[in-house]
């Protein structure tokens, strides 16, 4: 494990290789878990006010959730999340004609017609933040694929060569700002 800053990231960040394969997974982690995506207090309004912008790349029945549930709900063991439905796929959620689910957050994005590109929790996975109990400023920054679902994305990673910490870079950047990123390649090329 490694500190940079008030973070504490675990090596396998540094160590092992991850590149998702949709062709495999199909963006499962969208629908498979226990809530919605986990959201940071300030991306509450990021949703509320790209959502007009983005109910038209959703499903009537992600619309018709959010309608019911709101446009986020908190869940007691991870606070502020996406809604889901029927406690499946999350309602910004979509599948394209290969059956591969897809954010409509990320299509607007993509489309150039909203500057947020989704929430962190998603944009990082499989690496998981979570906050010590007791130091509020002090984070945990982990490698957590699922093992069925993520086995695509480690082979392919293993294959390609490229760490868990390269591939997220941009999810890193926006999570923790380029100087962080810089501190974390440099830890990986000292780990060598």
């Amino acid at each position: 494990m490694i500190a940079i800053d008030n973070k504490l990231i675990s090596d396998e960040v540094l160590e092992e290789h991850f590149v998702c394969d949709l062709t495999k997974c199909k963006g499962g982690c969208c629908e498979d878990g226990d809530a919605g995506a986990p959201l940071e207090n300030w991306e509450k309004a990021e949703i509320d006010k790209y959502l007009p912008v983005v109910i038209p790349f959703m499903t009537k029945a992600g619309v018709a959730e959010i309608a019911k549930q709101g446009n986020y709900t908190f869940d007691e063991e991870f606070g502020w999340v996406t809604p889901t439905i029927n406690n499946g796929i999350c309602a910004y959620a979509y599948r394209d004609s290969q059956k591969v689910i897809k954010c409509s957050f990320e299509e607007a994005y993509n489309k150039g017609l909203i500057s947020w590109k989704k929430p962190l929790s998603c944009h990082l996975f499989p690496i998981r933040i979570t906050q010590s109990e007791q130091d509020p400023d002090l984070e945990y920054v982990n490698y957590e694929p699922r093992t069925d679902l993520c086995s695509g994305g480690c082979s392919l990673g293993t294959k390609l060569k490229v760490p868990v910490y390269e591939f997220l870079k941009e999810a890193l950047i926006r999570k923790y700002g380029e100087d962080f990123y810089e501190s974390l390649v440099a830890s990986a090329q000292y780990l060598k």
